[in-house]
């Protein structure tokens, strides 16, 4: 039986100073889109029902931005982001990938769902 050991939510942008500045201006300007965004935040602070969704589980789950993965990880996400990927036994898999995020339409309730489905 494969156990997870952390689970990893990619946002389809950067982190930093710059890369936050130019995912606001891509949303402006409609250029730039991440549904895991949509998903985890509302305008700039974080949901308070994904605060508690991700205490609640049993698994660290980490969000990290494009430029904050390590190289693995990177790797494996390439041009498949965003995506929420396990890692088990020291594989990483896709549990959660772009379409199914963008179904979500911003829920965390269905994002819950959806993971808990794809874990099950």
């Amino acid at each position: 039986m494969m156990k997870i050991e952390k689970i990893y939510g990619i946002y389809h942008a950067d982190g930093g100073i710059i890369g936050e500045l130019s995912y606001v201006w891509g949303k402006i300007t409609g250029t730039a889109h991440c549904s895991l965004c949509d998903i985890t935040h509302s305008g700039i602070s974080m949901k308070r029902e994904w605060k508690d969704f991700t205490s609640n589980l049993d698994t660290d789950f980490e969000l990290l931005h494009l430029n904050e993965q390590n190289s693995d990880l990177a790797d494996f996400t390439k041009g498949r982001t965003p995506c929420v990927v396990a890692k088990e036994s020291g594989e990483l898999r896709i549990i959660v990938d772009a379409e199914a995020l963008e179904g979500c339409n911003k829920s965390v309730s269905s994002f819950k769902e959806i993971m808990e489905s794809s874990l099950n």
